[in-house]
């Protein structure tokens, strides 16, 4: 089954890519193939997938479609949080997953603001959640919400008006009166992503549609910057682009013959020792990012959270890295549009950016290393 679903998402990946359209027959067939709820907690009747399971997955969804994939990511994050410390309203949880039995239900955080950028790097939202006679109001932008479109839940990062503000998470019906989602999601990579701006004018919620609602401080600050702690499975995601890359780098080497070699280019010493160098880049980076997602798993204590973010930075530059060295020895063909090494190439660029951001994770590393 995962063969026969990845070639459908690699068959659908070129199309969506270039409308930048909502991938709803992918994102059906991740659902079909059980893998939108693969993180579901053994208490609620889920497989429990774990970090190690999840960055499986994103890795072999990454080579089909990473739009595709970063969208299912959200997605198991929520389950698994949920998994690992139950904190929806028991009803509301019910009926996601009743609901998830019959189509795919997407959910994700929308956290980034327009003035305050990337929460990871602290601040406090503008989002207001005002209370009223039967629950909360919200109102506010938010800007790279990915698969907004297609989302069911907005889990919705927002200040409350109280004379003493707390923070919390409001968890909004994707189809509610009041959300208008801007369609400014126009980006060099993942354009099938959807990650678009989506306002929130007045949006009605029941009380108790809320998550870690408390005064801002220290721990709350820590609970946003929890909001990356898939960072290895997203580092697994993009290792599966690079390996997308890869395959066509090797198809392209066995069939080129050019006529004044009479043999492919694979085996001329400058493919051979570009194909090694690509080899030595993925394989010593999904041993990083595999090891230590079952080291997470097993609640390793000498496995400390400096070390996967280590290993989330150097499996970041080394897929990007291994894409550019295959782009770089086809030349023109290995940009020309329409070939799926521009579209890998475009993709891996995004790598980068997720949260928490490179020099986040160097601070956080190097101020562990220097015992401060």
């Amino acid at each position: 089954m995962t063969a026969e679903l990845i070639a459908r998402l690699t068959r659908l990946a070129p199309g969506y890519d270039q409308s930048a359209a909502f991938p709803a027959e992918s994102l059906r067939a991740v659902h079909e193939a059980g893998l939108l709820t693969a993180t579901v907690g053994e208490q609620y009747g889920g497989r429990g997938v774990r970090t190690a399971g999840t960055s499986r997955i994103l890795h072999t969804l990454g080579q089909g479609d990473p739009s595709v994939a970063l969208i299912t990511a959200m997605t198991l994050n929520t389950h698994a949080r949920q998994a690992a410390a139950p904190h929806w309203p028991e009803e509301l949880y019910t009926r996601v997953l009743k609901e998830s039995e019959e189509r795919p239900v997407l959910v994700n955080h929308a956290r980034v603001e327009p003035e305050l950028g990337s929460p990871a790097r602290g601040g406090l939202p503008a989002t207001l959640a005002r209370r009223t006679a039967d629950g909360w109001s919200v109102s506010g932008r938010k800007r790279f919400v990915t698969g907004a479109e297609g989302l069911d839940w907005f889990l919705v990062w927002a200040t409350t008006d109280e004379p003493e503000p707390r923070v919390g998470t409001f968890l909004v019906p994707g189809g509610s009166p009041g959300i208008r989602i801007a369609e400014h999601w126009d980006q060099l990579g993942l354009r099938a992503s959807g990650s678009h701006d989506v306002a929130f004018e007045d949006v009605e919620i029941p009380y108790e549609h809320v998550i870690g609602l408390g005064p801002y401080g220290p721990a709350a600050e820590q609970d946003n910057r929890a909001g990356a702690a898939i960072h290895l499975p997203l580092a697994a995601l993009y290792l599966g682009v690079a390996r997308a890359a890869q395959s066509f780098f090797h198809a392209f080497a066995h069939e080129r013959v050019p006529a004044n070699l009479g043999h492919a280019v694979a085996r001329t010493e400058r493919f051979r020792r570009t194909a090694g160098e690509i080899e030595v880049l993925l394989s010593a980076a999904e041993q990083l990012v595999f090891d230590g997602a079952a080291h997470v798993d097993a609640g390793d204590a000498s496995y400390p959270p400096e070390l996967a973010l280590g290993a989330r930075v150097l499996a970041d530059r080394h897929a990007v890295r291994a894409v550019e060295l295959a782009v770089r020895l086809l030349g023109n063909p290995g940009l020309a549009r329409g070939n799926p090494l521009e579209r890998h190439f475009r993709d891996i660029q995004c790598a980068p950016v997720h949260a928490p951001q490179e020099d986040i994770s160097l601070l956080a590393i190097g101020t562990k290393a220097l015992a401060l």
